[in-house]
Formats: structure tokens, sequence, C-alpha cells
């Protein structure tokens, strides 16, 4: 049963991945609903201060450190509190599977959601998604453990959020097509003709959105959006045909559906990640908040333009992989992963990281007969080793 304070009931709330972009958002969403939301566990990767800091504010019953090496200047640091320290991945399953935690909000960039969004479903919970690489490697196996383990899942992405909310009391065979949107990134007006020269620096600086690294430059890539569109095919249920991709610049309209009847909704809002965060925290109550709102006496326009896959090849790559199905999707996401990381380190250009996925696709995606999670854990680690060695012998 959930806590209480003051005889009101309190969610118990698990955060994997609270030092990130969206996990400390997700933190200043609680921080509006102390008497509503309770933090029962908090996980990070390696920023092991600032996890201390949150675990000091915030009181949960345990934390958990990725990095095992960190574990006893952890300990150490939380000493006295009575907050349990654990660490790995077996710790980060733990943590989403906690007796007294209602909901999880998985926010673990990359493949390393996988296991523990696996746990949270296992464990019945409700999960507040914002590890899309999730849906995109296992979309198809995350869908039938839902109803399996009757856990319910709300997706925190700003489009698939909206998506979501387009979708709330229609039929599902009243949906036509679902319309992604895409700021279109960085570059977007740039000449392709001198993307060889972008530096991760340039990439790293969005015009719209405040985002992790890693997804920062995948929407840069548009890697973002291919990623999004297979996720939804997932989530949604939706055949890849009727999935479409239009690039909005000001990043207000945050996806569409367009039903059969010629209708289409749109779900908008300013560029606020905790608008979304707390729809899923909190769904299917919406509570008060003093988020931005839209100033409708200056929205001068909404534009909209189709994406350019010649100038972005990685959003042509991911619509491929999701038509080749199979281990396709594991495959392009565990080489963009290892691509994304080779150019922050200044390894590769930012031109290669899509040439290192095409590669991978081609030598590695293949058809099992029945998809398994250990099929692809085997995928992803197959891929991570092959662009390992295609950096190695380059490919410029």
């Amino acid at each position: 049963m959930p806590l209480t304070l003051d005889g009101v009931p309190r969610q118990g709330v698990c955060i994997l991945g609270s030092t990130g972009s969206i996990g400390t958002q997700a933190l200043e969403v609680v921080r509006l609903f102390p008497k509503r939301l309770a933090v029962r566990s908090l996980t990070a990767l390696s920023n092991v201060e600032l996890l201390a800091n949150q675990a000091r504010a915030f009181e949960p019953e345990c934390v958990v450190i990725g990095d095992a090496s960190k574990g006893d200047w952890l300990a150490s640091e939380l000493s006295g509190t009575g907050i349990r320290i654990m660490t790995g991945a077996e710790g980060l399953c733990e943590a989403a599977s906690l007796e007294n935690v209602d909901t999880v909000l998985t926010a673990v960039v990359g493949f390393a959601g996988l296991a523990p969004t696996f746990a949270a479903i296992k464990a019945g919970k409700h999960i507040a998604l914002a590890n899309k690489e999730t849906m995109v490697v296992a979309g198809e196996l995350v869908s039938a453990m839902l109803a399996q383990h009757g856990a319910t899942l709300i997706p925190v992405d700003s489009e698939h959020s909206a998506i979501y909310q387009c979708l709330v009391g229609e039929p599902p065979d009243a949906v036509e097509s679902l319309i992604l949107t895409a700021s279109g990134g960085p570059f977007r007006t740039r000449p392709s003709t001198t993307f060889g020269d972008i530096t991760p620096a340039e990439a790293l600086r969005h015009p719209n959105w405040s985002m992790g690294a890693k997804i920062t430059i995948d929407s840069a890539t548009m890697m973002n959006k291919g990623l999004e569109v297979i996720e939804a095919r997932w989530m949604f249920g939706i055949p890849a045909d009727a999935i479409q991709v239009v690039v909005h610049p000001q990043s207000i309209i945050h996806s569409m559906v367009a039903f059969r009847d010629g209708a289409t909704k749109a779900q908008l809002g300013v560029p606020d990640m905790q608008v979304p965060i707390q729809y899923a925290l909190t769904w299917p109550e919406r509570w008060q908040a003093p988020h931005p709102r839209i100033d409708w006496g200056t929205l001068a326009q909404l534009d909209f333009e189709s994406p350019d896959q010649d100038k972005f090849p990685c959003l042509r790559l991911a619509f491929e992989a999701l038509e080749q199905g199979g281990t396709a999707p594991a495959v392009l996401n565990a080489a963009n992963e290892k691509a994304v990381a080779f150019f922050l380190k200044d390894l590769i250009r930012f031109i290669d990281i899509p040439h290192y996925i095409e590669r991978a696709l081609e030598a590695l995606a293949d058809h099992p007969s029945q998809l398994s999670p250990e099929i692809v854990v085997e995928a992803d680690a197959r891929t991570r080793r092959f662009v390992q060695e295609l950096h190695g012998v380059g490919i410029h």
C-alpha cells in the first residue's frame, strides 16, 4: 500500500537515472507534490556526488550506483542515514522492484535501461518510460510482458506523451496515422556539405530542448526521431507505414494523430519536459502545477516541412531497421550508441555516425524464428564488438 502523510495517499516512486536530465527534472516534479509523491529509490550510473545529495534531500529507502567502484564512497557519505546502498545492474533491478514502489520512472540512457524495465514490468509496476531504447530493441517483448504481468506503461517522451494524450477516448480502429514532430535539431538549415566539420560542441547546442548528451546528438542526426518511430510502432500497435515524421522547428506541437474521418488531434505546449514527466507520474489524473503556459498573443506562426532523409540518413536507417524487423532494431540501437560515444570523444566525424550504423545493419541484422531477451542482449553485444572493430580499422 502507498505510504500516507496526513491521511493523503502517497505514491512510492523509483527514479532510474536520477542524476540525468530527465531524472533531475522528475525530482523537481516530485518537489511540487510532497504530500502525494514519495521517493523510495534512486539510481545513477556514475555521478555519485549528485546521487548522495539527492538521497539526503529525498530520503529514499535505497540508492544504487551503477559504477560498483564508487559504492564504498557512497556508503561512507550516507552513513547513519539508514539508506541502503546497492551497486551494479542487479541493484537497478531490485530498486525497480521494491514492494513499496508504485511507479518506476525509467530514465536510464540506452540499452542499460532494458533489464530494470523488465524487472519493473514483472513486478507489475506502473512505468513512466523515458528510456526509448527499451521499446526500440524489445518492443514486441515488452508489449507481451505488460499484458502478462498486469503492468502499465505511460510514455515520457514529449512526442509519445502527446500521441498518448490524443488517443485518450478514441477507438483503435479510428486511427489513420501517427504524426511525430521533430525540431530538426541544430543543423536543420546547415548545408550538408559542411557536416564533416561539425564538432561535438556544436552538435550539443540544441535550439529548443535541454537534454542529455547522447539524446542531443541523436536529435542532431535525427536518429532520435527514428528511434521514436520504432518506439511508436510497438507502443501504440500502429504499422510502420502509418507513422509519419514532420519537421516543426518551434517544438510547440509535440505530435499529432490523424483519424479516418479526416480529423486531426494535436497536443501543444511549450518545450518543457516536466509536463510529460508529470503526466506519466500522475496519470490518469492531471494535477495543478506551475509549468509554463503558451503565450498565444506572442505565438506568431507554426512551421512544418518534410524531413530530408538524404541529409539525415539516420532517420532512413531507422525506418529500414523497423521494416527488416528481427534483430535489426537492436543492431541499429547498439551501433548508434557506440558511434555517438566515439563522436562525443572526438574520435570520429559527425558524418561517420550513419556509416557505422549502416555497416552494422548490413553485417549483423537477422531474423530469428522468435525474439527473446537473450537474443536481444546477444545482438546488442555482438554489434558493439563489431563497431569497436570497425573503428579500429577505420571507415573514413
